[in-house]
């Protein structure tokens, strides 16, 4: 396995990812990004689209990426789904203890959390007591079941799903929960372009003359270990730097948003923290050893819109996020000219 210690590696580990991605959903080349960023940021995402949008065949295309070694600790896996319906257990996330008549004493069968990549799908169809379990998971990288802890592996990530149109019988995450994604993300439906693409991929026989297949390319691909994975977070955040007035202009936003009318509830201090490497991530993809204005103006709607509360008759966080973040943004850009 080569060893990644330069964002040169790291690019080309990136671009490995989202060649493999990219040739197993197609049009989602922005949402394959921003997952890419909390993968490398060692955050969490919530997908929020309508069913049969790709939102699973794209959580596992992302795991089948990651190789785990035959000499692995064999309770992990590089992917596990879970279905959450009202029915769900929190024992059918964190696993349970059983008694083994064998060796004659309690053994605990880990769940399905113990992933390198978990689709928790539908997240929000079962009860607050069952996501509740996810928490502990998502914050700590850990599960505690009677009383004893296990750990999670450092590369865990949860990709959730939720549908926004089919509200019956769902309970609303709270924002305590909210908090712990990086990014929220709201798909939409795929351009006539691209539904060709799927439809040419899934059909030889739909195929067009000026199509070429996604997998027909000849991507940089490479071995992608959670080891890799793990080693690039590093790198980021060794190599990419973050001048004094980027977390300046983040901590203004945030003041701003937290004293704008509108807003009844603002962001957390929390939501700076994880903010940081995720910008670190993005300017990494974009080549640069550095985070920019560019890097918060494109990356502040999915992180700072799910996390505000609005005042009754608000309905759009992303204007909201919008008309605060340009000011403070335009002055940051005046002092980086100067």
């Amino acid at each position: 396995m080569q060893t990644v210690t330069t964002l040169s590696d790291v690019s080309q580990v990136y671009r490995s990812l989202k060649a493999s991605c990219e040739a197993e959903v197609q049009g989602r080349s922005d949402v394959i990004d921003l997952i890419l960023i909390a993968l490398f940021a060692d955050g969490h995402v919530l997908l929020e689209d309508h069913p049969g949008s790709g939102k699973t065949t794209l959580a596992k295309a992302l795991g089948n990426c990651i190789h785990r070694p035959s000499d692995a600790d064999p309770r992990f896996a590089a992917f596990r789904r879970i279905q959450f319906t009202p029915d769900l257990l929190p024992s059918d996330v964190t696993g349970t203890t059983v008694f083994d008549p064998n060796q004659n004493q309690l053994t605990y069968h880990p769940g399905p959390v113990f992933a390198n990549v978990v689709l928790a799908d539908e997240i929000n169809r079962t009860s607050p007591k069952v996501q509740s379990s996810m928490l502990e998971a998502m914050a700590e990288k850990q599960v505690t079941v009677d009383n004893v802890t296990h750990p999670l592996e450092e590369t865990f990530l949860v990709i959730a799903t939720q549908n926004p149109l089919d509200q019956a019988g769902t309970y609303p995450l709270p924002k305590a929960q909210l908090d712990r994604f990086l990014f929220k993300v709201r798909m939409t439906f795929l351009s006539r372009e691209h539904e060709l693409e799927v439809l040419a991929m899934k059909y030889p026989q739909c195929r067009f003359d000026s199509f070429v297949a996604a997998e027909l390319l000849d991507p940089p691909m490479r071995e992608i270990r959670p080891e890799t994975i793990a080693q690039a977070r590093q790198v980021i955040q060794r190599e990419v730097k973050i001048d004094r007035s980027i977390t300046e202009a983040l901590v203004e936003i945030a003041g701003r948003l937290r004293d704008e009318p509108r807003v009844a509830q603002g962001i957390s201090t929390r939501a700076l923290v994880v903010t940081i490497p995720a910008l670190q991530a993005r300017a990494m993809m974009q080549g640069r050893d550095f985070v920019s204005p560019d890097d918060i103006k494109s990356l502040a709607f999915p992180i700072f819109s799910h996390r505000l509360e609005l005042q009754p008759g608000i309905s759009s966080g992303d204007l909201v996020v919008e008309q605060v973040m340009l000011p403070v943004i335009e002055s940051l850009c005046r002092k980086s000219i100067r």
